[in-house]
């Protein structure tokens, strides 16, 4: 997406706002990543239990499904990025929101495991792929300076998606059925996002005649590398970015969040009933991690405008570690609740943080395509957790072994991250 590309307005009602207009773009692009919540792995694990009971398949067989599923939806990533570069965020919004509404649908009518593959790549396409890239990328184009900032306060919709999809769907599916329960969905993700998507979004600042946050000019440091230094950033296409040792690393450094997170959470109301706590107790510790996200999505929203971001990634990796360690020690009811908090805010640290360090690193011109190459891998990386989890499950009966293996990834991960150092893309305006 080239910055200055206008959007074709003749007059523009946002330059005559009191306020920068990126603070309209920012409330909207919460609602459409609340409305990416029938895509995630936190609303589908609640129908996981449901349909073994109605359709009497294995929970290797929609384990199988999911990740075949995902993986098919990572792939889509890349042209999603590129069309997002080149329409803009107004016109992907509404296609996707109305596409999105479409699959749920898709959804209440599946009976065979065929129509559960092409329904399963579809929301994970359209919701956890689609509505994450697209309003996290417009937030870093319409905000540099205060980025970290914007990040946290747009995590605000994943936050309450988190904590409002769970119950709500948990209630759906009791009163409706699963089935009934996506066609209300369908009509939830209609009535969120088309009409908000199209009225308000713009792509760039510069489309509009303004420029990020506001500013007449502004400067970038990716690295923080000091308070005195004053550094331009150089924008990186995707094939430049793709040459860089960086890019691999931080890709690599984002795995755990996605494999291990997905997984755990994927499985959910099963590793509670293996413990004895039960569907409602699983449905109530989704819920907890969303302040716990919020939290953490605020504390790295604070800290990446400040810190060098590599590290606050490697610290992200910290709160998985511990996350998973805790999970040896659940037996009652608030131990879980514990473990979804500190699930969330490890989960909210590595949103903000991943958010932030890709436009720092690479430039905001080739954000798109850039950032749907990096949401294929996390997508992909989320399609290979739950299958391990459920075969190993089925044959040991707990989930104690994967656990234990996963616990190396998050280590790794860190190390990754410590490595990978900014780009040579910084010219010191000293100089």
């Amino acid at each position: 997406m080239k910055t200055g590309d206008r959007e074709g307005d003749t007059i523009f009602f946002g330059s005559r706002l009191p306020v920068f207009y990126g603070w309209v773009i920012l409330p909207v692009a919460s609602l459409a990543m609340f409305a990416s919540g029938p895509g995630q792995t936190y609303s589908v694990s609640l129908f996981v239990d449901p349909l073994i009971d109605d359709l009497g398949w294995s929970r290797t067989l929609i384990s199988s499904l999911y990740t075949a599923g995902s993986l098919s939806a990572a792939g889509l990533m890349m042209l999603v990025g590129r069309l997002l570069d080149r329409y803009g965020a107004r016109t992907m919004l509404f296609v996707i929101g109305g596409l999105f509404g479409l699959a749920a649908l898709g959804m209440s009518r599946v009976d065979d495991p065929v129509q559960l593959y092409v329904g399963f790549t579809a929301i994970r396409t359209l919701g956890q792929g689609s509505l994450i890239l697209i309003p996290t990328t417009l937030i870093a184009l319409w905000f540099v300076r205060l980025r970290g900032k914007a990040m946290a306060l747009n995590s605000i919709g994943i936050v309450a998606s988190q904590a409002i999809f769970p119950p709500f769907i948990h209630y759906l599916i009791t009163e409706l059925g699963w089935r009934g329960a996506w066609i209300a969905i369908s009509f939830v993700i209609w009535a969120t996002l088309l009409v908000p998507a199209a009225c308000l979004i713009r792509r760039t600042p510069e489309s509009v005649g303004l420029t990020p946050d506001g500013d007449i000019d502004y400067a970038l440091s990716t690295d923080q590398a000091g308070p005195s230094s004053c550094l331009v950033q150089i924008d990186f296409t995707l094939r430049e970015a793709l040459g860089t040792r960086s890019f691999w690393l931080l890709l690599f450094a984002g795995s755990s969040q996605s494999l291990i997170g997905t997984a755990l959470v994927f499985h959910q109301v099963s590793f509670f009933n293996s413990m004895g706590l039960g569907a409602g107790v699983a449905a109530l510790a989704l819920s907890v991690m969303a302040p716990l996200a919020l939290i953490g999505n605020f504390v790295a929203g604070f800290l990446v405008d400040k810190f060098p971001n590599r590290f606050l990634l490697a610290w992200a990796q910290v709160a998985m570690i511990l996350a998973l360690v805790w999970t040896f020690f659940i037996s009652d009811r608030w131990e879980a609740l514990l473990y979804g908090g500190m699930l969330g805010f490890g989960g909210g640290l590595f949103m903000n943080i991943n958010g932030v360090i890709w436009p720092n690193y690479y430039g905001r011109a080739y954000l798109g395509s850039i950032r749907g190459v990096t949401t294929t891998a996390m997508v992909g990386f989320a399609a290979m957790g739950p299958l391990p989890f459920g075969l190993l499950y089925d044959f040991t009966g707990d989930y104690t072994v994967p656990i234990l293996i996963f616990l190396l990834l998050p280590v790794a991960c860190a190390i990754a991250a410590v490595k990978a150092t900014p780009p040579i893309t910084l010219i010191d305006k000293a100089l």
